[in-house]
């Protein structure tokens, strides 16, 4: 953050080979939770964060909970302000390299607003990096695959050398058939891994990481012997199995895992009471993968129990990361993994003083797509947008911290790890500023 937002979209340096997006890559590599294939961190601001997948035309808004087939990720609820203003034209900048930006821009609900605000975004990348090269194609995909689909044709047809998006699982699986038939490389924003293939990258929050990265942490802090409360939706599949694997790679005991219907924990808590509860509980600590919609009744029923988390240290996913899950007493002093607020927030500021709204989460997903595509193109032109660039090692740094794709089409990222207290999250262990070589 020392240089600056511009001078982070600034075209970044060569070192030792390796591309980094401006300044914000510093020396001194530390270790991620996880290896070469899998994700590592990420996260949000203090306001609900949701799946990028989102759900279908009537559900509110203000709590969106959207779970695709996985609910790897998470994305802010769209933030009140003014509705979309019309599209003045289709193209984004005047450069001699074609990127096509895929968007649901007349998806039917909230998946056009998120589709204005990562467009917008967009627009934000290429001010900041003064000069681009790029000519943005804007392509509306509908929020269908059949959508996505004929935007992805219409874009290698107009000679666009990289795609960024679509939003979905299913448009990025539609779209990603058609970039890869034709050679172009696809940077989406799903957070489904099942989405991810060679040549078709994820630049999105996965739960994954965000599990592997607090498991590994608590580890480090002697919590090993971990009890868990699942609720039994698609997100807390995946985190569940997702921490049966970081526990195995950490030395971590699961003493009970108890899965709940999303909304009603209170039997779960009760069977789990002999685990947590009492003056010599078995476990030290208590992962729950659940959202700010279903946390309060979990804590309540926690209470009831005598539940104390100075002994048995809550655990969380990116999804804790709202202030009404700050204000619950019985998570206090709880940990979860998320990525460096300050990112997005230094980029919600220059956001509203352009836009005079705010941006959802998602939108700076698009932010550092593009301002990517532009730093490339600089260097090398379309010839930068190979599978081999694309995937180096050291990463990018972006608004939301260090990134990489790997080969398979999923990323890593580095998140930090974040305590409760009174109110508030506080960072006790920084983001890396670098990522660990793959093995």
């Amino acid at each position: 953050m020392e240089q600056g937002w511009k001078s982070r979209a600034v075209l970044a340096v060569v070192v030792t080979g390796a591309l980094a997006l401006s300044g914000c890559i510093g020396a001194g590599p530390a270790r991620q939770t996880r290896k070469a294939s899998r994700p590592a961190p990420q996260s949000a601001p203090s306001q609900p964060v949701y799946n990028a997948d989102l759900p279908p035309e009537g559900t509110s808004v203000g709590q969106v909970q959207a779970i695709h087939q996985v609910q790897a990720a998470q994305m802010q609820a769209v933030p009140a302000g003014p509705a979309p203003v019309q599209m003045r034209g289709m193209t984004l900048g005047n450069g001699p390299v074609k990127v096509a930006l895929i968007l649901p821009l007349s998806a039917p609900g909230q998946g056009s607003l998120v589709a204005q605000s990562m467009r917008n975004a967009a627009d934000l990348a290429l001010s900041d990096f003064q000069g681009s090269d790029l000519t943005i194609l804007i392509k509306d995909d509908r929020g269908t695959p059949e959508g996505a689909r004929e935007a992805a044709n219409q874009a290698v047809v107009e000679g666009a050398q990289l795609i960024l998006g679509p939003l979905f699982a299913g448009s990025v699986q539609a779209a990603g058939q058609v970039t890869r038939q034709a050679s172009r490389p696809l940077i989406g924003f799903s957070s489904d891994r099942a989405a991810a293939a060679q040549g078709v990258y994820l630049l999105s929050f996965m739960v994954q990481a965000e599990v592997d990265r607090i498991i590994a942490f608590a580890a480090t802090q002697n919590r090993r012997s971990i009890a868990a409360l699942i609720p039994e939706t698609a997100y807390g599949r995946v985190a569940e199995a997702q921490l049966r694997e970081a526990a195995a790679e950490n030395g971590i005991r699961l003493v009970a895992v108890e899965r709940y219907p999303a909304g009603q924990p209170q039997g779960a808590v009760q069977r789990l009471a002999r685990v947590i509860g009492g003056p010599a509980p078995q476990a030290n600590a208590l992962f729950i993968p659940e959202n700010g919609d279903g946390l309060p009744a979990v804590a309540q029923a926690l209470q009831m129990v005598r539940f104390n988390a100075q002994q048995v240290k809550p655990l969380g996913s990116g999804v804790w990361d709202e202030a009404r899950v700050f204000g619950l007493p019985t998570l206090q002093g709880g940990w979860f993994a998320a990525p460096d607020k300050r990112g997005f927030m230094d980029f919600a500021t220059r956001y509203r003083a352009r836009f005079n709204s705010d941006p959802v989460r998602l939108a700076t997903l698009s932010y550092d797509a593009v301002t990517l595509a532009a730093a490339l193109a600089r260097m090398q032109g379309p010839q930068a947008f190979n599978d081999s660039v694309l995937t180096n090692g050291a990463g990018f740094a972006g608004a939301d911290g260090v990134f990489r794709f790997n080969p398979n089409g999923t990323n890593d990222r580095a998140l930090t790890v974040q305590e409760i207290r009174s109110g508030t999250a506080v960072v006790i262990n920084a983001a890396p500023r670098t990522l660990v070589a793959n093995n």
